[in-house]
């Protein structure tokens, strides 16, 4: 399979090709100064200007098993990321944003981060207890989980909205994956989507205005790699929800937060068989 990154202008449509490869890459942040994105391949991070240029890789020390589960701090000073080298099963680390030794943050295991706060103070992620897929977060210094969901179905792929008011995430609580958010202290669960899809990977833009959302057809359930999928952009509250897009892709086109710090684009990984 060929990686295609890309841009998308909410605007005018327009699509924009960043970088293409015959490697597998996946999961596109954009960094807050809108100068590059942060991809991940091999289980290695890199840096990748959007003005050109091949990625460079970013130094993780000891974590050479990161999974598509990343991202950079509000202020742009730190990455967190998803690594399994250490215990073997996947745990959240902090590193400075130019690279260096990365830092535990969760204890408990597995768990996959998938948000920061907007004051870059707390994170969110999916952390599987006794099989159980819950949405949690927990301090960026580490210590006490807070569990925000209780095994209502399967919960995952949490992202902040822009005023730290809620926590969006999908569920399959009511069978089919859809959208839903809670407030950070776990009150206030509301359904978001209800759509005939899969739903997953929810993403407010940065100006609080609108909602991505990845859609499946609506009998996958989990969230596999190489399937024919669709982009949808919605109101916060699910409203006004229309389809962008469609691809090939699924797993690795967008699993974390991938607007632009204007909030007019988006970044994605379309996936295209070698010819």
């Amino acid at each position: 399979m060929r990686s295609s990154v890309e841009t998308y202008d909410i605007v005018s449509g327009e699509m924009h090709v960043v970088w293409q490869t015959d490697r597998l890459v996946e999961a596109p942040n954009w960094s807050p100064d809108g100068t590059h994105l942060v991809i991940n391949g091999d289980g290695l991070l890199y840096r990748l200007p959007l003005d050109g240029g091949e990625p460079v890789q970013i130094e993780t020390g000891f974590a050479r098993l990161c999974n598509n589960d990343h991202g950079i701090s509000p202020d742009g000073s730190t990455i967190a990321i998803s690594d399994k080298t250490e215990f073997g099963k996947s745990a959240i680390y902090l590193l400075p944003a130019s690279g260096g030794e990365p830092r535990l943050v969760t204890q408990n295991l597995p768990s996959y981060w998938h948000g920061w706060s907007p004051d870059g103070q707390t994170l969110t992620y999916c952390g599987i207890r006794d099989q159980v897929f819950d949405i949690y977060t927990i301090p960026v210094e580490g210590g006490e989980e807070r569990r925000l969901t209780h095994g209502e179905g399967r919960n995952d792929g949490p992202d902040w909205s822009p005023d730290g008011a809620w926590i969006y995430f999908n569920s399959s609580r009511t069978g089919r994956m859809q959208i839903w958010r809670v407030r950070p202290d776990g009150s206030d669960v509301e359904r978001i989507t209800d759509s005939p899809y899969g739903d997953w990977f929810p993403h407010p833009s940065p100006d609080g205005k609108h909602l991505l959302v990845l859609s499946y057809d609506g009998d996958v359930f989990d969230h596999p790699r190489d399937l024919n999928v669709r982009l949808r952009l919605m109101e916060m509250d699910g409203g006004n929800a229309r389809d962008l897009f469609e691809l090939f892709g699924g797993q690795g086109t967008m699993n974390v937060p991938n607007w632009s710090p204007k909030a007019d684009r988006f970044a994605f990984v379309r996936y295209e068989a070698k010819s």
